[in-house]
């Protein structure tokens, strides 16, 4: 067993020369298109993927923007003493500025929820932007007892303006370091990113390209050392890109805040008299790629997710955790989110036992390995652009690259999960990533259509201009354009995490994290 696991390692481990440098420095950016035969239309239209409500407004009156204390929101209807299992219940959002006049336009984000807080319950509202001030909020009626609407405004529409307008200018909102070192031991720090403008060089940059997957990185070319001589990678700076009226529309007293309830709680009874159950699930077919969730895709029961397209399991204890696993390898790329899966594993599974391959830990490569079931968990960072402590370089491998190395099978998982790092980029940096990645799961599921590839959708966190929840909707709404037509199987965790009534938390707490690998063990064993 020692030699078949010392093989695994090998190769996860590849060497970095597939990041080539070119023999002389690059003095100037030649602009990059995306490669439209390998993305769907829904990707290559981005105007239409991206389309958001016209935010309209004078941005430069703070009191004409969103308010979370005067907005309300109201039923839609005559109010019921019960409501029926498996009906819909909808209100009235009414949008308002600082000084309590109605909004005229849309655009704004807010954020509903049903909870049931002594059943363990929620599930994601949807909120239907009318583009005229008001907003239609749906909840389905998905389990019986109290229920309590909570709505949170995360954004005003005039801090969605300010995201949009940052989002689409700037070449970007961070930058990077880049570590060289001579082999006399000389050494040299300059800043890196995705394009040489914003490596802030005056001179020639380095210019680094896969040439798999087409993906390219830029340096300020060192003064005395080659290009070639690129040996670490960290986070940088976070760039000063706003306004001081930018600032105001994104502070924390306006941001995620929410609204005065406007709602009292609502008692939700059985349909039929006879009918016992708690929770309203149709027959749902067992978890298999390919399926398409609706909305929502899932709600908290007893704080159990029970998806509602497909019949996700509970895996309570180790040993059914194991036999689901045993005999396979599962690929994790992506960033800390999904880290989180690999380390949810590693903590609940004893036998699942760390190999210490020596590595930068945020950024890996990790594995874990269970020498009795033969189970084997990987998991590594997506590589550039990745804010993280000091790397060697070495350890940055192309997500596409390492799909096409993959020989694939009934008994290899790949999930993939990303989307935090790319916010702070144009979408056009995150699209051309996915075109690359979309190509690479196309042909790994045409040489053996038998291996599983599973998507982590972004999830709830951040609300700055770095990382917003505005920005990580249009993340999402990227992921699933890329895939559009491959066999793959999608893990919401933003629904999971907009369904509690718990703090945002980039990284969420165990709960979610469990129901989170819950649902992707039940694509690996459905049945």
């Amino acid at each position: 067993m020692d030699q078949q696991v010392i093989c695994l390692i090998m190769s996860w481990l590849k060497p970095m020369n597939h990041w080539l440098s070119p023999p002389h420095p690059a003095s100037k950016y030649v602009s990059e298109t995306i490669n439209q035969d390998r993305l769907p239309q829904e990707l290559i239209n981005l105007t239409s993927l991206l389309y958001w409500p016209p935010t309209g407004g004078n941005r430069d009156d703070f009191l004409a923007s969103t308010s979370p204390k005067t907005s309300t929101y109201h039923l839609k209807g005559p109010t019921q003493a019960t409501y029926t299992l498996g009906s819909n219940l909808e209100a009235i959002l009414v949008a308002r500025d600082h000084q309590g006049r109605p909004k005229i336009h849309g655009g704004d984000l807010f954020r509903a929820k049903l909870l049931g807080p002594e059943l363990k319950a929620g599930v994601p509202g949807e909120v239907k932007d009318l583009e005229n001030g008001t907003y239609l909020l749906s909840f389905p009626l998905l389990w019986a007892g109290k229920a309590q609407v909570q709505v949170r405004l995360i954004h005003s529409s005039e801090a969605v303006g300010v995201l949009q307008r940052i989002w689409r200018e700037k070449r970007a909102t961070v930058d990077f370091r880049g570590y060289f070192r001579g082999r006399d031991g000389t050494e040299e720090t300059v800043i890196c990113n995705v394009d040489p403008q914003s490596t802030g060089a005056k001179g020639p940059t380095c210019r680094y390209s896969d040439v798999v997957s087409g993906e390219v990185w830029f340096c300020a070319q060192p003064s005395t050392l080659p290009c070639n001589a690129l040996v670490g990678h960290s986070s940088g700076s976070y760039l000063k890109v706003t306004t001081p009226r930018d600032e105001d529309l994104l502070a924390r007293r306006v941001t995620d805040q929410p609204l005065p309830s406007g709602m009292s709680p609502i008692l939700v009874t059985p349909a039929a008299t006879g009918n016992m159950s708690d929770v309203a699930l149709p027959s749902r077919p067992p978890c298999r790629p390919g399926h398409l969730s609706p909305k929502p895709s899932g709600f908290f029961h007893q704080d159990r997710w029970h998806s509602t397209f497909c019949s996700s399991r509970s895996f309570p204890t180790v040993d059914s955790i194991l036999n689901c696993l045993a005999g396979h390898s599962v690929y994790m790329m992506g960033d800390s989110t999904l880290r989180q899966w690999w380390e949810y594993l590693r903590d609940t599974v004893p036998s699942l036992k760390p190999v210490d391959l020596h590595v930068t830990y945020q950024t890996g490569p990790l594995m874990a390995v269970d020498t009795t079931r033969g189970a084997v968990l990987h998991w590594r960072a997506h590589g550039w652009p990745l804010r993280s402590l000091r790397t060697p370089v070495a350890s940055l491998h192309s997500v596409a690259r390492e799909l096409h190395g993959l020989a694939g099978g009934p008994y290899t998982v790949v999930v993939l999960g990303m989307g935090a790092h790319f916010t702070t980029f144009p979408p056009s940096i995150f699209a051309r990533r996915l075109a690359g990645i979309r190509e690479a799961v196309r042909a790994l599921l045409e040489r053996e259509p038998s291996t599983l590839v599973i998507i982590k959708l972004a999830n709830t966190g951040y609300k700055s201009v770095y990382g917003s929840d505005w920005l990580t909707l249009q993340v999402n709404r990227f992921l699933r354009a890329a895939f559009v037509g491959l066999p793959v199987a999608f893990v919401d965790a933003w629904e999971m995490t907009s369904s509690l009534a718990v703090p945002d938390n980039i990284h969420p707490n165990k709960l979610i994290v469990r129901n989170e690998v819950e649902l992707f063990l039940s694509f690996i064993c459905p049945t």
